[in-house]
């Protein structure tokens, strides 16, 4: 015995070089940055696919197949009664899974129970309820918000605004990487560039002190940090409406300045919208919606609403003519003509 325990300790020790396999959700992670997607797409797609997975008691999707993805499609319909755009939203989720990750076409999906989809008008403030939730909004907060309903963009196109997408003489924003990964220009309104110069000369501030603590970076698009190793602690790349902290990135763990968070301007938008006594379900979309709205109301060509707002078809945008068609308001009740 003295002698095995002997051999034993002075074995050579073998090493496994065996790579680890790469966890299947951490393979969907790796994609969705290859193709340069959100990081709210990556967290949809990646709950939507925690969730298919649990339904089949932790089945491997490789050992599944289209059976399986209309079963779970359908039970989305059938069972938990979700909207026709959850259920894509999950679809495009699976799809991806397996087309993106696993190199797996599957044959089409012709067995899914489908939701029933709905035709639903978006939530439009009127300008006089816009105007009061604005006058009662104010710093940081208050500024985006103004821009939200100013420029018609969406929550995150603003709050990833960088320095260098306004020009202010020319009086437009440029809006990178917005839905699809598009570019587009939107105006950017008269009446806040005293606020946003002085927003800019704080955040200016901001940034010779992360320069002089060594922490000015900032996240780039599409790995330019590679290919300009400086370029992220330049004054024209940074965040405009930079968050007061810094913060580890979700993706690489690097400590440093992100933007606000987008739960912060929805709290105020919520907040602002119930002192001003408006009893709509107001967000910040809810801006975008008006400011569309607004325009056309006020005239606008519908092409133009169109590019400001970056649709694709113009038949997304054709859903806010319905304050062209003045409905009820456009004839004399019955019971008025009695009168």
């Amino acid at each position: 015995m003295t002698e095995l325990l002997e051999h034993n300790a002075t074995a050579p020790v073998v090493k496994n070089d065996t790579p680890r396999p790469v966890k299947l959700l951490d393979q969907v992670r790796e994609r969705i940055c290859v193709l340069h997607y959100s990081r709210s797409t990556e967290k949809t797609y990646l709950y939507w696919i925690k969730f298919f997975i649990l339904y089949h008691n932790k089945r491997h999707p490789k050992d599944m197949g289209a059976a399986e993805v209309e079963g779970f499609l359908s039970h989305l319909a059938t069972q938990r009664d979700v909207s026709a755009g959850t259920q894509n939203q999950a679809m495009h989720a699976i799809l991806f899974l397996y087309k993106q990750v696993l190199g797996i076409d599957l044959p089409w999906l012709d067995g899914i129970t489908r939701a029933k989809p709905s035709q639903r008008l978006p939530v439009v403030l009127t300008q006089n309820e816009t105007k009061r939730l604005l006058a009662i909004t104010h710093g940081k907060p208050g500024l985006i918000i103004r821009l939200l309903y100013g420029t018609g963009m969406r929550l995150m196109e603003c709050l990833r605004l960088r320095v260098k997408d306004i020009e202010f003489e020319r009086r437009h924003i440029t809006i990178r990487g917005g839905k699809g990964d598009k570019d587009r220009i939107t105006m950017l309104p008269g009446s806040l560039t005293a606020e946003l110069h002085a927003h800019l000369a704080e955040r200016q501030r901001w940034h010779h002190l992360d320069l002089s603590l060594g922490k000015a970076d900032v996240e780039l698009p599409h790995a330019l940090d590679r290919k300009y190793p400086n370029a992220g602690k330049e004054w024209g790349w940074q965040y405009i409406f930079a968050a007061a902290e810094y913060s580890a990135d979700p993706r690489t763990g690097v400590i440093r300045r992100h933007h606000i968070h987008e739960k912060t301007i929805q709290r105020h938008v919520k907040e602002a919208a119930r002192r001003a006594g408006i009893q709509k379900p107001a967000t910040p979309h809810t801006l975008r919606h008006s400011f569309a709205t607004h325009l056309l109301e006020s005239g606008s060509d519908i092409r133009t609403v169109q590019e400001l707002l970056g649709h694709s078809d113009v038949s997304t945008t054709m859903i806010y003519t319905h304050v062209l068609n003045r409905g009820g308001h456009g004839v004399l009740s019955p019971l008025d003509r009695m009168a």
